[in-house]
């Protein structure tokens, strides 16, 4: 995350906070999905936490949470980590989340851990870049894509399309 801030997904279904680490002073910070994508103050410090910049793995609960309360386009990234085109993703991944932060929010899934996810939204091809406004799919890519394209899918209004 910008300013050394880090995330976490959450570590039980009970929980639908992600931890936020500010990189000031060291606290903890619970935040909704919802605030993933905004500039907020540690409460302890009063230091910036800034929105993710990075890509965050999820499971099923945090993919939900996510998506559910994003106030922003979601683009995730299924992977495993046998795959070498996903290797070749990864960086990719890691500049748009980099670039669209507060704009856009950056997920992982590794099929290999998330076998039903994958199901779920029919991956059957790695990588797959699914990008999600409002709560809908508006885009699924199988294979490779460059950043600039990855980042126009994000800052297009897009009706469903697979």
């Amino acid at each position: 995350m910008a300013n050394g801030s880090t995330a976490a997904a959450p570590a039980s279904d009970a929980t639908i906070a992600f931890e936020l680490v500010c990189s000031r002073c060291g606290a903890k910070n619970a935040t909704p999905g919802s605030d993933l994508s905004t500039r907020r103050r540690c409460p302890r410090c009063k230091a910036e936490l800034a929105p993710m910049a990075a890509p965050l793995d999820v499971d099923a609960v945090a993919l939900a949470a996510i998506v559910i309360s994003a106030r922003v386009p979601v683009l995730i990234d299924f992977w495993a980590p046998w795959c070498p085109p996903c290797r070749v993703a990864a960086p990719i991944a890691k500049k748009v989340a980099a670039d669209l932060a507060g704009k856009a929010l950056v997920l992982k899934v590794n099929i290999e851990q998330q076998p039903a996810l994958a199901a779920e939204f029919g991956v059957r091809a790695i990588p797959t870049f699914i990008v999600i406004r409002d709560r809908e799919v508006v885009k699924q890519h199988p294979g490779l894509a460059m950043p600039g394209t990855i980042k126009r899918w994000l800052a297009t209004k897009m009706t469903k399309s697979r």
